[in-house]
């Protein structure tokens, strides 16, 4: 068990796929460089999708290769499918999401694949990674419920877990994509995962769609999981999950975690200013649920 938890900012990704203004890579680039002087050491800055199926996302490659690669540091970009790997590799891209889906009809929707499609593809790009050196991060969405199939059976996780780890993926996301998994069921996944794999395999991507975000990035940290994604303000939502929410709020993570005396090497007085830019960006207040306590106690 370690004192530290590494927060993984899915902000410029996850966060700004789902708004309806659409920044240019001059202010996406700006809104990174604010996020890496908070101390945040994972960002993961964009996706190789479609532009006609998530236009906020163009050109990704280009922000990438303008961004200072500093020792440390880590970018990452994710990618739905071959394509978006073969993308990613040519922006030079060291640290790849790879994202499969446990329910079939989230995969249909998201992917355009089936199940056994889109794991038959995930192990081919995760060969391919090692042969490239690129570190990859295989999410598993949806892995406790779907918006179309309901609730995920945690034996069913634990398989395409297990599959994952099989292929060779540097890491194991979980993800609670529209928000409604609850700290026991996060606990019991996790306490089986951490268990089988280590919690350095492992991470957890949580949505605070039923205002239990924090509960579950608690409940996973007391499984022994020492690596979370947020997204600063709570920026985000899945543009193909009917009723999805932000993400759990990086000052919200970050505050938990100092007060219950974890390091994660972020600075929250600075973070808050990326939580003041990125609402003057999108034209929308963004902020966690303690976002007016920190901004009236924090210097």
């Amino acid at each position: 068990m370690t004192d530290s938890i590494v927060i993984n900012e899915v902000g410029p990704r996850d966060g700004l796929q789902s708004q309806k203004k659409h920044l240019d890579l001059d202010q996406r680039k700006s809104f990174v460089d604010a996020l890496v002087r908070s101390g945040l050491k994972n960002i993961e800055i964009g996706s190789f999708v479609s532009p006609k199926a998530v236009p906020q996302m163009a050109g990704t490659g280009e922000l990438l290769q303008s961004l200072s690669q500093v020792k440390g540091l880590t970018y990452s970009v994710l990618v739905p499918n071959q394509k978006g790997y073969e993308l990613a590799r040519m922006a030079e891209a060291r640290t790849v999401a790879l994202v499969v889906s446990a329910t079939e009809t989230m995969s249909q929707k998201n992917l355009r694949m089936s199940v056994e499609q889109s794991f038959a593809a995930a192990e081919g790009i995760i060969h391919e990674a090692k042969l490239d050196s690129i570190t990859i991060q295989a999410y598993l969405s949806v892995a406790f419920f779907c918006p179309f199939e309901g609730s995920v059976s945690a034996s069913l996780v634990r398989d395409q877990a297990r599959q994952l780890a099989e292929f060779g993926a540097d890491e194991i996301v979980i993800a609670d994509t529209i928000g409604a998994a609850d700290p026991a069921a996060v606990r019991d996944l996790m306490n089986g995962l951490v268990e089988e794999y280590g919690s350095e395999r492992l991470a957890c991507h949580f949505h605070d769609t039923r205002a239990m975000g924090l509960a579950n990035v608690y409940a996973a940290i007391e499984s022994g999981v020492r690596k979370f994604d947020s997204s600063v303000g709570g920026l985000g939502g899945c543009p193909f999950a009917p009723g999805a929410k932000g993400n759990v709020a990086t000052e919200d993570v970050v505050m938990m975690c100092h007060q219950m005396g974890f390091e994660t090497g972020v600075d929250i007085s600075i973070l808050l200013k990326a939580v003041e830019l990125i609402s003057s960006l999108t034209e929308s207040q963004q902020g966690g649920r303690a976002h007016y306590w920190l901004s009236n106690n924090v210097a």
